[in-house]
């Protein structure tokens, strides 16, 4: 193996020595794991000090067989900077194994630079196809940017509704309190849970009320808001105890004062 050249002929070991730049300072970000596979020990080690200086969390293995055996023992890592021409094994084949597998970041860093090479690279499931000639700073890019690739494709994740947070289900009829008690819930009760969740917090004056109650056969009067309020709240009362979050404000109508979510699909058995 021969020693990367970087911009102005230094190699890898001279820029490590030379440590001519202050390190990156850490981030409250988790860091990026990479592993580095290379079977040149000075290389290796000066990629793997590199990484750490601008903080990622790196690591080296030193052939295919090194690199499975970490694959068991912690995990794949979130990019692979990976040679070709290892004693025990061939990078491409090395790829197209991580790839079945993981959606990791893959980057081919080797002497090969033939155009089939890179091609073969790419087709065994690389992000990227460097050639050893390649500056700190080309790698450093080409790492930022598959780590800009994963960032975008890694799923949202979905907040856990807080210890307070009721739960209103209008496909299953019901209102459950935080505890996880479930309130059974009439057609029209499940209306007016509506009119007021929607508004989020915020008052719903009493004709939107009437608006979303009406049925053609069916006159809807302020009396009758009153009622169904009532025998809500005496509902929820009986299953949760406490306080009923459902609140009069005077002169505009009803508001459902407390944390809630919506679930419009009911959840799978």
């Amino acid at each position: 193996m021969h020693s990367l050249d970087i911009a102005d002929g230094f190699s890898y070991s001279d820029a490590m020595i030379a440590k001519t730049q202050p390190p990156t300072q850490p981030s409250a970000e988790p860091r990026i794991r990479i592993c580095v596979v290379e079977d040149e020990p000075s290389l290796r080690v000066d990629l793997v000090d590199y990484l750490e200086a601008h903080n990622y969390a790196a690591f080296g293995c030193a052939s295919a067989a090194e690199f499975r055996a970490s694959l068991a023992e912690q995990g794949t890592p979130d990019i692979v900077l990976l040679d070709v021409n290892l004693p025990d094994g061939n990078g491409f084949d090395l790829a197209r194994d991580l790839r079945a597998r993981s959606t990791c970041g893959i980057v081919m860093l080797t002497m090969r630079s033939a155009a089939d090479d890179r091609v073969e690279g790419l087709e065994s499931g690389a992000d990227a196809y460097l050639v050893k000639h390649a500056s700190l700073r080309e790698i450093d890019a080409t790492l930022r940017s598959v780590q800009r690739r994963l960032e975008s494709t890694r799923p949202a994740a979905v907040a856990e509704p807080a210890a307070d947070t009721w739960q209103f289900q209008p496909v299953l009829w019901q209102l459950l309190t935080p505890g996880g008690a479930v309130v059974k819930l009439t057609g029209s009760e499940v209306a007016f849970l509506t009119a007021l969740i929607e508004r989020a917090g915020k008052p719903c004056p009493r004709d939107e009320i009437v608006r979303m109650l009406a049925r053609p056969s069916l006159r809807i009067e302020d009396r009758s808001i009153d009622a169904l309020v009532r025998r809500l709240r005496r509902k929820i009362a009986e299953v949760a105890g406490g306080d009923v979050p459902i609140k009069m404000v005077y002169g505009v109508g009803y508001s459902f004062a407390a944390p809630v979510r919506s679930v419009e699909t009911p959840p799978q058995g």
